[in-house]
């Protein structure tokens, strides 16, 4: 399925970013013109590929079309799935005590899981893109490997520091991609609009 948003480099610069039918635009001339060109997929940084044979009309009409989601009227269905599930007699002896029934508690128990599991799945997943496009475009830059330690580790400025002599556009994107990363209790620092700076914990 293609992404919704995507940023192309040619080389170690960027070159478009935004809806795939914009970067296709982008991407076309410079591999025409035998630049090595890689896409990322803006959400998780993995290679988003594209099929650029013939002219830029063919490759746009070959993109995937975006799904529309059809509403008809009245309100919309909730998607709830019915699925078995296998518990110990005390388990459903509780559910069943509790208001609403069995899957009204069940429900309230998956969404509180799901708020608790957040920050720390969003930290994950955005250390994972920051690693999968540092090692696509960043492998042989200068302190790559610590760049990669402090990034596991939490270390917001030393990462920072350690990505400052990168390429700007290949430095920006690891910062972007980084960003949710820092927001878990990790202090941070940030420039104030008027040239001073303030401690952030996120």
């Amino acid at each position: 399925m293609m992404t919704q948003t995507c940023t192309a480099f040619a080389g170690r610069r960027m070159i478009a970013a935004g809806a795939p039918s914009v970067v296709a635009a982008a991407i076309k001339p410079a591999h025409d013109a035998g630049e090595q060109v890689l896409v990322f997929n803006d959400a998780d940084a993995r290679p988003v590929e594209f099929d650029l044979r013939g002219t830029l009309d063919e490759v746009v009409a070959r993109l995937p079309a975006a799904p529309v989601e059809k509403r008809g009227p009245g309100r919309p269905k909730l998607g709830v799935t019915a699925r078995e599930v296998t518990l110990l007699p005390r388990h459903w002896d509780w559910l069943a005590s509790q208001p609403g029934g069995a899957s009204v508690a069940l429900r309230k128990l998956v969404e509180s899981a799901l708020r608790e599991a957040e920050g720390p799945d969003r930290v994950r997943r955005s250390r994972e893109a920051a690693y999968r496009f540092m090692t696509a475009m960043a492998g042989d830059l200068p302190h790559y490997e610590e760049a990669t330690r402090m990034l596991f580790a939490g270390d917001w400025a030393a990462f920072d520091a350690a990505i400052e002599a990168w390429p700007e556009d290949v430095r920006d994107y690891a910062r972007r991609l980084s960003e949710a990363s820092w927001r878990n209790g990790q202090g941070r620092v940030e420039e104030r609009r008027d040239g001073g700076e303030v401690s952030s914990a996120g």
